[in-house]
């Protein structure tokens, strides 16, 4: 009895194994068929593309203009928002600069701003300078 079990067991794998290749065969042929209509495509494409290739030309030369007029005007309009931006200081770094003298206007002087500083802790200067770069003030 157990070669016979085992003699069927054989025979059911042996089933098994037939459909999956029967599926695995299909699938092959669906791609295959997929892949036909792929290249057809882009061969249809390319011969229209080389057909009409004259136009084509003017339309795309139009395009790279205007692509460029248009890159230009968004670089100008980011410089222009650059340029608007709000400069602030946090409250408390505003009232540190001010106490002393010497520290005035849009830019700082780095000197006046180390001397300024100097009383703080080296955490608490790295972040009041790193503040005044964010808000535009040093570099």
């Amino acid at each position: 009895m157990g070669e016979e079990m085992t003699q069927q067991m054989m025979a059911a794998a042996a089933e098994a194994l037939d459909r999956v290749l029967e599926r695995i065969d299909a699938q092959q042929e669906a791609l295959n068929a997929k892949v036909d209509r792929i290249v057809a495509a882009v061969e249809e494409q390319l011969s229209s593309e080389e057909a009409g290739a004259g136009s084509e030309t003017q339309d795309s030369a139009s395009l790279q203009l205007r692509v460029a007029e248009l890159e230009r005007a968004n670089t100008d309009l980011k410089a222009q928002a650059a340029r608007m931006t709000r400069k602030t200081l946090p409250a408390a770094v505003s009232a540190l600069i001010g106490k002393f003298d010497g520290v005035t206007g849009e830019r700082f002087d780095a000197d006046a701003i180390e001397k300024t500083l100097q009383p703080l802790s080296v955490e608490q200067r790295i972040a009041v300078k790193a503040e005044m770069a964010r808000a535009g003030f040093i570099e």
